[in-house]
């Protein structure tokens, strides 16, 4: 697991949805923090919203970003814990075509290291839905430091070695040009 600087960077664009109920964005520091991290790694902000706990409303924002070629990568954070108001992981299980089953468990590794048992009250989720990347953190600033720095960072360079996520993004929706 290696930066081949022989590669050039590719920045992505990401979409920032934050799913609370209480917050405003302008307290929403799990949402700032995901800002800063891809903006500080060279990465695009596409767009970002907050939005309540509503599954319909999530879920059509998600396939609204998804259906937008300026989108590449969605990331949302807040919902994913065990509350009957926690919907954001059925929202976006809703949209995808497939699902990254190894980011919830490589993300309970992480959190793991940092919070113990604790971890396994999150329901982090990615998946793949019309050519774009989605991926649920929950609501903690720490979970969305934990997710960008032991795992997206790496999976969103094309650089990182042996595989990651921007080689494989042109051919997401390769079922649907053969039409």
């Amino acid at each position: 697991m290696t930066l081949d600087m022989t590669r050039d960077f590719i920045p992505v664009r990401i979409a920032i949805l934050s799913v609370s109920d209480t917050r405003s964005l302008d307290e929403d520091r799990s949402g700032q923090t995901l800002v800063d991290r891809l903006q500080d790694a060279g990465h695009i902000l596409a767009d970002r919203k907050i939005l309540r706990d509503e599954r319909a409303q999530i879920a059509d924002q998600l396939r609204a970003w998804c259906a937008d070629p300026d989108v590449d990568v969605i990331l949302t954070t807040g919902g994913t814990g065990l509350t009957g108001r926690d919907v954001t992981v059925e929202a976006h299980r809703d949209v995808y075509e497939k699902e990254i089953d190894a980011f919830g468990t490589v993300f309970t590794h992480v959190s793991m290291a940092k919070i113990g048992t604790s971890a396994v009250q999150s329901r982090a989720t990615g998946g793949v839905a019309n050519g774009t990347y989605l991926f649920a953190l929950p609501g903690s600033t720490g979970a969305c430091k934990d997710a960008w720095d032991e795992i997206l960072v790496k999976q969103l360079d094309y650089r990182h070695r042996p595989c990651n996520f921007v080689e494989i993004l042109p051919r997401l929706d390769e079922h649907q040009r053969r039409k």
